[in-house]
């Protein structure tokens, strides 16, 4: 399908079902779809973090959005995560997602290699030189230690290099930048600036923000819409409730054992826990070499749906 200028709404980032032997799960990948699409959100991002892109191999990478094109069957657009550590790398995902359908590629900054503004900005430009479809950047610097800065963002997206941000900084201040560049420069209107954040998606609405990409999105698709159209209605005290429901949901992700797995297994553990216990997906498995949630863990997640109204 065409792909909207800017994107606005709910885009989660869909997680990456997988059986007991760490294989894409088909069957579950086609219903966490329908179940997010019959959610109400806007457009799907597959291939990212929560998709757990960085353990996938290219093959599974290329089933993931084949699925997922698939089964949207042309109802929303799919954004895909082009993510690989240089240009090259990044250039043959970006051909074998927009074959399988994808209608943008999410892309970072290179990553392992110590890289210059000037080297990341020719990196978006080759990359959208030869993309055939639109490239929104990625700025997730926990990931890739590397900032994207505002200027550079603003720099791109008035070359037409770049068609919107998908910010997972947490610097409210560059997003705020990026937010008010992207409103009042000329040419920029078809621009789209999206948070990654799932705490604080009322704020940068109010902000001027264009949409938002939260993980925990996949567990409960119906609440981030709801606050979505609140926002946009300007109710902003049933949306502050809202997102204050959806931020104790949140709390799902510190289930997990610091003395024994890092923030990765325990965040993405619970999402997919708690899509197995809303009969979404048949497994949580994460990829290895994330740790599991324990019985007791997986039994938290529940109470936290629960007090949700999710089960």
């Amino acid at each position: 399908m065409s792909f909207p200028t800017p994107l606005t709404g709910v885009v989660p980032p869909v997680c990456t079902p997988l059986t007991p032997e760490r294989e894409v799960d088909v069957s579950s990948l086609m219903r966490l779809v329908d179940h997010l699409v019959n959610g109400g959100v806007d457009a799907l991002f597959v291939l990212g973090s929560s998709s757990e892109a960085a353990y996938l191999t290219d093959r599974q990478r290329r089933l993931v959005v084949e699925t997922v094109v698939s089964q949207v069957a042309g109802r929303l657009p799919v954004l895909a995560g082009a993510i690989d550590m240089t240009t090259p790398r990044v250039l043959d995902h970006v051909a074998y997602v927009t074959e399988a359908g994808a209608d943008a590629v999410v892309v970072t900054a290179p990553f392992y290699t110590r890289t210059h503004p000037a080297e990341i900005a020719r990196h978006y430009r080759l990359i959208a030189d030869r993309s055939p479809v639109p490239v929104i950047a990625y700025d997730i610097p926990v990931a890739v230690h590397t900032r994207l800065p505002p200027e550079l963002v603003l720099e791109l997206a008035a070359d037409r290099a770049l068609a919107g941000l998908k910010d997972s900084s947490g610097d409210l201040a560059g997003f705020r930048a990026v937010v008010s560049g992207a409103r009042t420069r000329p040419g920029l209107a078809g621009f789209s600036v999206l948070t990654g954040s799932e705490l604080v998606v009322d704020s940068a609405l109010a902000l001027g923000a264009h949409g938002a990409v939260p993980g925990l999105a996949n567990v409960d698709p119906e609440g981030y819409v709801r606050l979505y159209r609140l926002c946009r209605a300007g109710d902003w005290d049933a949306a502050r409730a809202e997102q204050e429901r959806l931020c104790a949901l949140y709390g799902m992700v510190g289930v997990g054992d610091p003395a024994r797995m890092g923030g990765g297994s325990s965040s993405l553990g619970a999402f997919k826990a708690a899509l197995h216990l809303r009969g979404v997906i048949a497994c949580p498995v994460t990829a290895e070499p994330q740790v599991p949630l324990s019985d007791a863990e997986t039994e938290h997640v529940g109470k936290f749906l629960a007090a949700a109204g999710l089960l």
